[in-house]
């Protein structure tokens, strides 16, 4: 019988791409933005706290700064005069850079249908994950991260181009989509 210490000849040999590690690493030091924009934030701090430990999940700190952040979580109701902050904000972040849309106000604008609210972040930035709920728990925004850790693992791609080309094909499609202005919802 063989010691455990004793394991010259039966060392294991590990396989993988450059991406796939790249990827691995990408998933795991996620950092989000500090953005909170109504009361969905309250539940975002809560992800913070030791009871939730976001800790665990590389994001010990949310950055004050959008260059120094990756993950833009968007939570709340968000007005057309807001909409260019965030817009701005998530032009100074670093590629790669992922956003979720927390909350029913954030997503599809909630109950608040008027004039003055944005009837879903999706409209000025491109969204990876939506997280619905009014407000979401922060289990579930546990859940909606961990969902972009597999959505980053399968489909970040290191060539040329990869996630430039993904982003324009969003950005493309945000830009056919009707303007804000002319959104008129139940108001028409």
């Amino acid at each position: 019988m063989k010691s455990p210490n004793n394991l010259a000849g039966e060392q294991g040999i590990l396989l993988t791409t450059i991406e796939d590690v790249v990827n691995w690493g990408f998933t795991r030091s996620t950092w989000p933005v500090t953005f909170g924009l109504a009361c969905c934030s309250i539940e975002m701090m809560a992800f913070g706290t030791p009871r939730y430990d976001s800790s665990r999940f590389g994001m010990e700190v949310f950055r004050a700064s959008p260059r120094q952040s990756d993950l833009m979580i968007v939570n709340g109701r968000m007005s057309h005069k807001m909409a260019p902050v965030v817009r701005r904000t998530y032009d100074q972040m670093a590629d790669p850079k992922w956003v979720i849309s927390m909350g029913a106000c954030a997503s599809s604008g909630g109950v608040f249908n008027n004039y003055a609210i944005l009837q879903g972040a999706d409209h000025i930035i491109p969204v990876d994950i939506y997280l619905p709920g009014c407000p979401p728990r922060p289990d579930a925004l546990i859940y909606a991260i961990l969902e972009l850790r597999k959505q980053i693992q399968g489909s970040y791609h290191l060539t040329p181009g990869g996630r430039e080309k993904v982003a324009r094909a969003v950005e493309a499609a945000a830009l056919k989509a009707t303007p804000v202005s002319r959104m008129k919802g139940l108001l028409a």
